[in-house]
């Protein structure tokens, strides 16, 4: 994606927390045609403290994105964090112009099929912790006959990271302007609010919150 040098967030802790925060993300890949092909699933990390970032994901069977991913294994994964509107009132003079605020994550990805009973029944139970960990006792009493038949309506499948990008835009060049516009997210929307939390967690708003 267009990354100008100041919203190129190089830490990996920034990345992860995205992709911790909004699980739901799109997966884009070349269908037969050439055409890029987009489904809207949620991921799960394998193991945020691995050196290499592999994701796990799944999709029904009867989405073709699979076969794809079985064709093309090479493919792209974004997640789009907390985004809001920016005011042109945040600055001190008015030759100014509005603009829009956001977090996003897109990693170029590798992807391996899970298709075994077992493989995928892991797979899922890594989500089921994630979400809902009551659920995985409900999921064992529906007995091995359901399961067997939901596994086999999926596929599942690692994505493993082979570029990460994280791009926060967060207005940083533009210092004269972050306290006014902390406070303006800070009583907002909830990706307004979102988006003020980072700008404290970078640092951003340091004075702002201490004269509150």
């Amino acid at each position: 994606m267009y990354m100008p040098p100041q919203f190129n967030a190089k830490d990996r802790a920034h990345a992860l927390a995205l992709l911790r925060e909004h699980p739901f993300a799109s997966l884009i890949s070349n269908d037969d045609e050439g055409l890029p092909f987009v489904s809207h699933l949620p991921v799960v990390v394998d193991d945020p403290d691995a050196d290499e970032l592999v994701l796990l994901a799944h999709c029904a069977k009867p989405n073709p994105h699979w076969r794809y991913l079985q064709a093309r294994p090479r493919a792209v994964l974004t997640v789009m964090g907390p985004h809001a509107y920016l005011s042109p009132t945040v600055y001190p003079d008015l030759a100014r112009v509005p603009t829009w605020n956001y977090l996003a994550v897109h990693c170029t990805v590798e992807a391996t099929l899970v298709e075994t009973p077992d493989e995928k029944d892991k797979l899922l139970k890594r989500l089921i912790a994630d979400h809902e960990p009551a659920y995985a006792q409900q999921w064992r009493d529906l007995g091995d006959d359901f399961q067997r038949k939901m596994l086999a309506g999926m596929v599942g499948f690692t994505l493993r990271v082979t570029a990460l990008q994280c791009k926060l835009k967060l207005n940083q060049h533009r210092p004269e302007a972050h306290a006014a516009m902390h406070a303006q997210y800070r009583e907002g929307s909830p990706d307004e609010r979102a988006l003020a939390a980072w700008m404290e967690r970078l640092g951003m708003a340091t004075s702002a919150v201490e004269g509150h």
